[in-house]
């Protein structure tokens, strides 16, 4: 099973898909529990939502579940969120603060330092290649890091989730042009926006986001309800959501990458 995929393009954007990815290890899905197994937490169907949406955008995809190793988590396993609920750099809970492990089988340190080494690290390995290549290529590159999350999850936010929410670590991580490029498109569509409240951009944002050297990041978190015909199983692919939302998608990385390469 490979760890990632990486599909090349020619423009300046390069998308990261750190949670798309199903694939858990036998002996590892072997001592999930049945909550585990469900694999709940997962960015469903991320890599079919922005298929095409770019056609000269880089595509990095992790196939590995982030309950083997979150590849949108400090490596050092610092917290992305202090003081609020949030999962760790290999989880012990699901987004609802359930166990995700039989009793006795969660992760030692000394394993949780070989998945890292086994598929936190190549993937961003991976990552930080194309993001060189493309900003040799175009002298910037736009880190666009597609997230997506369910719209209710009381363990982790109170009421509802926006559609878009809008992360660049309180434009910390990109020019403030590309932000702005962002929220204006987004925030003109039909779509409820917000820019840096509960979803400020996770460890792989802050960690590429470095707008003085020419490389930007920026994080879209994405409502579920947005493109899946429920939020619960079999999370199903709407295609006539999915639609609506990627007409919108589109103009929103235009944009971006339109004022990148005017920087």
């Amino acid at each position: 099973m490979q760890v990632f995929s990486v599909q090349r393009g020619d423009g300046p954007i390069v998308l990261g898909q750190p949670h798309g990815g199903t694939f858990v290890p036998d002996e590892i899905a072997a001592r999930l529990n049945t909550n585990g197994q469900m694999l709940a937490d997962t960015d469903w169907h991320i890599n079919q939502l922005y298929d095409g949406l770019l056609a000269n955008a880089t595509v990095v995809q992790s196939h590995i579940h982030r309950y083997v190793i979150d590849a949108n988590r400090d490596p050092a396993g610092v917290s992305l969120y202090p003081g609020q609920n949030t999962t760790t750099l290999v989880p012990l809970t699901d987004f609802d603060g359930q166990s995700i492990w039989s009793d006795g089988q969660e992760p030692s340190v000394d394993e949780i330092e070989q998945r890292r080494s086994a598929y936190h690290a190549p993937y961003h390995e991976a990552l930080a290649q194309e993001l060189a290549r493309v900003r040799a290529r175009h002298g910037v590159a736009i880190l666009f890091d597609c997230h997506s999350i369910r719209s209710r999850i009381p363990f982790l936010f109170e009421g509802t989730l926006p559609d878009m929410n809008i992360g660049t670590d309180g434009g910390v991580t990109c020019a403030s042009g590309i932000e702005a490029a962002a929220y204006e498109f987004a925030h003109s569509s039909p779509y409820s926006t917000v820019l840096n409240e509960r979803f400020r951009g996770g460890w792989t944002t802050r960690q590429y986001g470095r707008p003085d050297q020419g490389q930007h990041a920026i994080q879209m978190e994405l409502a579920q309800s947005t493109y899946l015909s429920t939020e619960t199983p079999p999370w199903g692919f709407d295609e006539k959501k999915a639609k609506r939302l990627r007409r919108w998608l589109v103009d929103i990385l235009d944009a971006i990458q339109d004022t990148a390469l005017e920087l």
